[in-house]
């Protein structure tokens, strides 16, 4: 039997990146999947056809996890369509990296507002459809919590964050059979890394050259590790910090 039939999963920020993949890989393994965009309706769209081709159930639902009303609607209609939440996967997120001569409140709050409000708000209204039998809460941060780079003070922040909420939700989330747990990444090439210049730059060779196994991630290394989480398979892993990133450290 699949690892997560009868699940439901809602993975933030799911339209591209290691969030699509994720998304896939959960429905893969049996799950209801709630693949929420904040912008690309079309690339929603397309892991949903994805899913579905494969016999698979999901369903697009628009809302950015930074404003408190959409988040309550993309939960609400999480409700309607599958009746509850069992497994929330908190990816959605930005960076954008700055010196400190640049830093001001449009890149603070840009930043926080997504990775850190945005993750709190997803997780209240989770909460509250996951059932008595409890679920799994899969927070995606980053290595940049303690690698800290330059010219990444907000990031860097805003990760460390997500890596201390995880261990406050753990505790306070454990009656109530809810388990919480980071999975950290380091460099993965993506749609975003390519956009932003990373792949085939100076600071993804230099990237590979610190990973003890020589390469960059890519999202196919994230995602078994987000299924594992979301399983039955982690019934005792709460409040870990889990880095996938090739040794990164």
């Amino acid at each position: 039997m699949s690892k997560l039939a009868g699940k439901v999963a809602v993975v933030t920020g799911a339209s591209k990146g290691i969030g699509a993949d994720i998304a896939k890989g959960l429905a893969a393994e049996g799950a209801s999947v709630v693949v929420n965009y904040s912008s690309s309706k079309e690339g929603a769209e397309k892991v949903v056809s994805e899913i579905t081709a494969k016999g698979g159930k999901a369903i697009a639902v628009q809302g950015s996890v930074a404003k408190n009303d959409d988040v309550v609607r993309v939960f609400a209609e999480t409700k309607k369509a599958y009746g509850k939440v069992d497994i929330l996967v908190n990816n959605a997120g930005v960076y954008e990296f700055g010196a400190i001569e640049q830093i001001n409140e449009e890149h603070f709050h840009k930043q926080f507002n997504t990775n850190v409000l945005g993750l709190l708000q997803a997780t209240r209204e989770a909460v509250a459809l996951i059932g008595p039998e409890g679920g799994s809460i899969i927070n995606i941060g980053s290595v940049v919590s303690r690698i800290t780079p330059p010219a990444s003070s907000v990031y860097s922040a805003t990760k460390a964050s997500v890596d201390a909420i995880t261990d406050v939700l753990s505790k306070e989330l454990g009656p109530k059979k809810i388990r919480v747990n980071a999975l950290n990444p380091g460099l993965i090439e993506t749609e975003g890394t390519h956009t932003a210049g990373i792949i085939g730059s100076d600071f993804e060779k230099g990237a590979a050259a610190q990973t003890p196994l020589g390469r960059i991630g890519q999202t196919k290394d994230i995602t078994p590790v987000a299924v594992f989480l979301a399983s039955d398979d982690s019934a005792w892993v709460t409040g870990e910090l889990i880095n996938v990133s090739g040794g990164v450290r």
